[in-house]
């Protein structure tokens, strides 16, 4: 049998009746205070606290629940609205939890579920029962309420990455496994075409040297995958300098000018005075030089690749803009994770590889795109005096 604790407010309360006037004025000032300091330590806590009757009418909410359910500071108190409302499907989720025909002691459940007002999250629902003096009519619940959309995500996010870790590890042993096969195939098909051209020139040899050519390509491209591939998961520390991007970017468009001229394809780049960032320069090429090679392949000729830099305090800015088909929403966000690509025969590196080498240096790689209308691709990288600032992040 439980105990039940007389405190100091409980025999106040017994001779109520017996106070005089002045004693009855402080006992609700007393009452007032107490209330308040509950009152200020409710409203402290992250989780959102409910006291809610058996037909879901919300008796006391706290600032956090209000937060969590999505009501805000300048919006009516949550007190008088109903649970099973602002919740839709809760009540029949909770189900015989909030049974008590009999008189029963009703279980203590636990609930996740999903909330998309103000935005999207993941709330944590833990509902105790308790009761109010005597009788049924007196029951209600305690609702604690907690935001889990953050821990979700990152837990997701783990397990994503451990995933995609195993999968690369494995994959990296295969990939150099396919290296000496390739070279050997290489070397084979080397010979065969130095025999070819020693033979009398027909039909068949021709048919065969051309068969030989394309082999030879199918094994070079095989082999640009593996190298591509083995980059991508093994990608070296970055060697910092000082660098100017302007000078990377016109390398980088000096390279490509004559399969941008083959494409048919303009490109205008706003040559502005940057300020120096720290980066390795080579690693950089290769990003602007995969960023650049998806813009061409994504648009046809009379296509326009459009160019621009500038900078903040905090960051320098080069944004790639292309007139090409545009992306798919649904595809867009998968695009950094490996083998994602909307390009035939392509294999899905190319950008994982740009994320890495701009994470090592303290960057980011933004892609904003319009099915139809084209992409942007933004190089974010930190100003050299804001470096250590960057990182911290």
């Amino acid at each position: 049998m439980a105990v039940k604790k007389n405190t100091s407010l409980d025999r106040v309360l017994g001779r109520l009746d017996t106070l005089d006037a002045v004693n009855l004025a402080n006992l609700v000032q007393r009452l007032a205070r107490e209330r308040g300091v509950f009152e200020e330590i409710f409203n402290t806590l992250q989780e959102g606290i409910l006291v809610v009757r058996d037909d879901g009418a919300i008796e006391y909410a706290n600032a956090s629940a209000h937060r969590i359910i999505g009501l805000g500071g300048d919006e009516p108190d949550l007190s008088g609205h109903t649970l099973w409302r602002l919740v839709p499907g809760l009540r029949t989720s909770l189900g015989a939890a909030l049974d008590d025909e009999n008189g029963g002691a009703s279980p203590v459940v636990a609930r996740e579920f999903e909330m998309n007002y103000p935005e999207p999250r993941v709330v944590r629902l833990y509902m105790v029962p308790f009761r109010a003096g005597g009788g049924a009519a007196s029951r209600r619940f305690a609702v604690i309420l907690t935001d889990v959309t953050t821990e979700k995500q990152s837990t997701e996010a783990r397990i994503e990455d451990e995933r995609t870790s195993s999968i690369l590890l494995l994959a990296a042993g295969v990939a150099h496994e396919l290296g000496n096969p390739l070279n050997s195939l290489t070397i084979h098909l080397q010979l065969m075409e130095r025999k070819l051209k020693k033979l009398k020139q027909t039909k068949d040899s021709d048919s065969l040297a051309e068969s030989v050519r394309i082999c030879r390509e199918e094994v070079t491209r095989l082999d640009g995958i593996v190298a591509n591939f083995l980059e991508a998961i093994r990608p070296r520390p970055p060697d910092l300098a000082e660098t100017d991007l302007s000078e990377v970017l016109t390398e980088v468009l000096r390279f490509q000018h004559r399969e941008l001229a083959d494409r048919g394809i303009a490109v205008e780049a706003e040559n502005h005075a940057l300020p120096l960032v720290l980066t390795d320069r080579n690693q950089i090429k290769q990003v602007m030089f995969n960023v650049t090679k998806n813009a061409m392949e994504a648009m046809r000729p009379g296509g326009r690749l459009n160019i621009k830099s500038r900078a903040d305090d905090d960051s320098v800015y080069v944004l790639f803009a292309d007139t090409g088909s545009g992306i798919k929403q649904e595809d867009l966000v998968r695009l950094f994770q490996p083998y994602q690509t909307t390009k035939s025969g392509g294999h899905g590196l190319g950008l994982m590889i740009a994320q890495r080498i701009m994470r090592a240096h303290g960057g980011q790689i933004g892609l904003e795109s319009k099915e139809g209308l084209g992409t942007i691709v933004t190089l974010q990288f930190p100003r050299k005096d804001r470096r250590v600032r960057m990182l911290g992040n």
